[in-house]
Formats: C-alpha cells, structure tokens, sequence
C-alpha cells in the first residue's frame, strides 16, 4: 500500500509536469492527483474488506474516518454498534481496530491469553508524548518495574492511613468552600465538576508526592495552568487513535498537534520542578525512606539506581498518578452527583445511610468532628451509598474505552479471528449499557443491582470492566472507593444538590477518562446540619 502511494504521488508529478504549461494549473492538479492517491491509500483496504467477506473475521463497519466522524459522541456510538455485533472492527490502511464487548472475550485478552495483548508499539506511539512510559502506556520490564513498587506501596498501612487523613482533610476544605455558596435561594451556582478536580488534585498531591497544592483555594495559578494544560493534552492524545494524519500534524507543528505540543512543555515544566522540590526536601531531611508518599519511595530507589529512574521516568511515573488520583474519581463522581441530582430519592436514602453508619444522627455535629466519624468501620457500613457509587462506575466507567495489540493471531472464544497487529479494544462504556449483560433494565440507574439483603455483591471484572481485570487490574481500586466514599458521604450529609437545568442531559467531553463537558453546574441548599 505504501508503494502504491508513492507510484501515484511520482505519476501525479510526471503527469503535471507534462500537461501543464503555468505554475497555478499545475499545483492544482498536482494537488487534486495527490488527493485522489491519498484517498485510495486509505480506502482501498476498507472497500477490500468489506467486499471480501470472512466469516472467521469480525464484521467490518467502518473506516477510521467513521470513528473520526462521530468523534464527538464516540462511546454512544459504540454502543450503537455493540446492541447489533458484540464483537466489530473498523478498517485503517494498515491494521483493524477490533472492539469487543462481550465479557467472555474480555477475560480472553486481559487474563486467558494477557501475553499476546499488550499495549503495542502503534498504542504507545500515541501516548508516549504526554504519558511517556508512565504504568497505563508501559508493557514488559519497565511495566512490572512499576506494578511491583505501586503494589507494595498501595498495600501498607501506612499509606492506608495517611491518605484517609489527606482525604478527610481536603474534602472539609471542599465542604466549607460549598458553604460559601450555599445558599437557600437560586443565586448561587457552584461547578462541582471543577471542585472535585481541584480537590482530587491537591490529595493525590499530599498522598502521592507530600505537597500542600492548596488547588482548590484558588490561589495556585500555576497549578490551575498545569490543570488546564493536562485536560486539553488528554483530548489531543485521544484523537490521535481517529486521526491518520496525526504525525503529519505533529512533524509540521500544526492545529490540535501545535497545542499539543505546547500543553506538554507546561505540564513537564510543572512536573519537573515538582520533583526538584522533593528531591531538595528529601535531602534537608536526609532522605527519609520511611516517608508517607509514594514519590519519596521512587526517589529513595532513584539514589540507589539513577540510571533506571531517570527525571524523565520519574517524570512519566507522576503523571501516570495524577490521571489515577485526580481525573478517575473526580470524574466519576462529577457523574455520581449528577445521578443524585437526577434520582432525588436515591440522595435522600444515600444522606440517610451515612447518619446512621457514622451515628451522626443529630445536628449537632460540625464539619471537623464529623469527618473524624468517617472511620473504617463505618465506611464498610455504607453498602447503599458504595451500590450508588458501582452503578456510577458500571454507567460511567472513567475509562470509556481501553486499548490492547495482538501480537500473535489468536482466535476469540466467540470464534472470530484475531490477527498480529490489530488494535483490540474492551468497551466499559458501551458494556454497562447491554442488556444481554445486565438485563432489560440495563440502561436504568439502579443502585439495588448491587445489593442482596441491603449487602453490597460483586460482579465479575470481565463484566464490570471499570476497573480492568486480570494481571493488570487497578491496583488503586481500593484507595479509589475509599477516597469516592469519604468525599461524597461529607457532601450529602451537609448539603442537598439541585441541577440548575433540570432538563437539560449531561454529555461527555471525547477524551481517554469520561469527563463531563461543560462541567457540572448546581445549587446546593444546606441540611440542617450546619
């Protein structure tokens, strides 16, 4: 194929050489030729696949340039094609991106044959810019290198119990910042999709690098740059999967490819010196190795093996935590508040659930003593309130799409061929909306599916993909729910939340983590206990 591109680009210039006779009608046609030879280099495999039918192959249905058209209502239109073909794939001139939805072919590429599907030299290409080799673009050593030293950290006690401190303790800050707009009258209006961002922010700040951002005060511009930075950087990186033409872009410094480019010198401008800063606290305090954060341990294992973690892998890892600790719970519970708003009942019997798990029940308690109610204990307690926060994730998973390469030709357990090179994707977004998974009522928001006698049941993570499954499952699963559970059960006790149009449908921002467009605009009215 790319001998054909270049045969018609030659024919195009002896062509045009030939025939004309002035400079305009030559670049002209030269132009319209060179069109014409793009276009079959990107048809022609489509056309050839669609006309060529293979049974063992999963149906084709569509270009790429399908994809790029309904960019922006990307996962509504995957789930349109998922309610007909369980399994799919759409056509580029040089390999198929395959999509699947069915669980049992889930648990074949993340656990039965997870060595065949790894993230692929094509999926890395895309990301490497702003994710470099960060844990979510990494595969083999550098991969396991990273698992294995997130592992141990999510797994101590002490991180356990440092970061619910850090979460009680912004979350306050966010509830008293409420109650600045908090009024029992329609003039105020809060975004509390960029609160929550703010918040998350400064936590995985505190938890995972020991620094007071302080995002949500307001008074950090160079932190709300980085933010703004971060988000349009995300969008960017996502269209790359759509746009063919994304390195031509990128090679001549144009469009989305030029902000692009300045986006990631803010973010590393910003990274970089977060790691000089904490490099020059550790060396004030001689290195504590017993530190609470996770990025102290990186840079204690750094001394010992500098060439291994290099500023730039350190760079990649703490970008790879930010877009865990910030945009994943922060998104999904802009979406949580969003159901609440939209099922007033469900926010009154979650509000409920959490006077009565933290024996809270008078109003009597302030915000600080409040938060100290929010104990191990009584969060286990909150089966309702964590059923709401699944049935959030099962609608909105925070990552809509996620991506695989197959190294080897494989067969899928529904029968359909896999070829070396395909692109296959496993689609949580589409998935908690099939009701051959989660029955008729599948697009109904309906916290009880979780439930058996008021306790909370899971589900298979090939079935309720939000948080991965097999070896690379989210290892901040836990750390996610408690950090949801604590934030939300202090915003409903204090506060009940009205949309400010209640008819008007929240809609997605096209990005690799489901972000609400537009923000999440609300009033909130206190409840009798402030």
């Amino acid at each position: 194929m790319k001998t054909l591109l270049l045969i018609s680009i030659i024919l195009s210039l002896i062509i045009t050489s030939y025939f004309s006779t002035t400079f305009m009608p030559s670049l002209i046609a030269l132009i319209g030729l060179f069109a014409i030879a793009l276009l079959s280099y990107f048809l022609i495999p489509f056309f050839k696949e669609f006309i060529v039918s293979d049974d063992q192959r999963p149906p084709v249905v569509g270009s790429v340039f399908s994809m790029l058209i309904h960019f922006n209502h990307m996962f509504d239109y995957m789930t349109s094609i998922a309610r007909k073909h369980h399994t799919f794939r759409f056509i580029t001139p040089t390999h198929s991106i395959v999509h699947i939805a069915d669980p049992i072919n889930v648990e074949h590429i993340l656990k039965s044959n997870f060595p065949n599907y790894t993230k692929g030299d094509n999926q890395k290409g895309l990301m490497r810019d702003l994710f470099g080799d960060g844990i979510f673009a990494a595969d083999g050593d550098i991969w396991r290198h990273q698992r294995k030293l997130a592992s141990y950290e999510f797994s101590t006690k002490n991180l356990r119990d440092f970061s619910t401190n850090v979460f009680r303790s912004n979350t306050t800050k966010l509830v008293k910042k409420i109650s600045e707009a908090a009024v029992n009258n329609n003039n105020n209006i809060i975004n509390l999709q960029d609160l929550l961002l703010k918040s998350t922010l400064d936590s995985i700040f505190k938890v995972g690098f020991g620094f007071d951002l302080n995002t949500l005060s307001g008074s950090d511009e160079v932190s709300n740059r980085f933010m703004i930075a971060f988000d349009d950087s995300n969008v960017v990186i996502f269209r790359r999967y759509v746009d063919v033409l994304w390195r031509v872009k990128r090679y001549f410094n144009f469009g989305v490819e030029a902000s692009l480019k300045k986006n990631i010198k803010v973010i590393d401008n910003f990274v970089y010196e977060l790691i000089q800063n904490k490099r020059s606290q550790m060396k004030n305090e001689k290195l504590d190795g017993s530190k609470e954060d996770v990025l102290s341990r990186f840079l204690t294992e750094s001394e010992t093996n500098p060439a291994k973690l290099s500023d730039r892998y350190l760079r990649d890892i703490v970008l790879s935590f930010i877009i865990a600790g910030k945009d994943t719970t922060a998104n999904t519970l802009t979406w949580f508040f969003y159901m609440l708003c939209k099922n007033t009942f469900i926010q009154e019997k979650v509000a409920l659930e959490v006077k009565e798990a933290t024996g809270a029940e008078d109003d009597m308690c302030s915000i600080d003593e409040f938060s100290l109610k929010l104990t191990e204990p009584a969060l286990e307690q909150m089966h309702y309130l964590h059923a709401t926060l699944t049935e959030t994730l099962r609608l909105y998973p925070p990552v809509p799409l996620d991506g695989k390469c197959a190294e080897k030709d494989d067969i899928l357990p529904d029968g359909f061929m896999i070829k070396k090179g395909d692109a296959v994707s496993y689609m949580p977004y589409p998935m908690g909306r099939m009701t051959y998974i989660w029955g008729e009522d599948a697009e109904v928001f309906r916290p009880e599916r979780w439930l058996r006698d008021g306790v909370f049941q899971p589900e298979s993570p090939f079935k309720f993909t939000a948080f991965q499954a097999g070896p690379r499952i989210c290892l901040g699963k836990e750390f996610a729910y408690r950090q949801m559970k604590i934030m939300s059960a202090l915003l409903v006790y204090y506060f009940k939340f009205r949309l400010v149009d209640e008819s008007k449908e929240a809609t997605y921002r096209t990005m690799i983590t489901l972000h609400m467009d537009n923000g999440l605009p609300l009033y909130a009215f206190y409840r009798s206990n402030i």
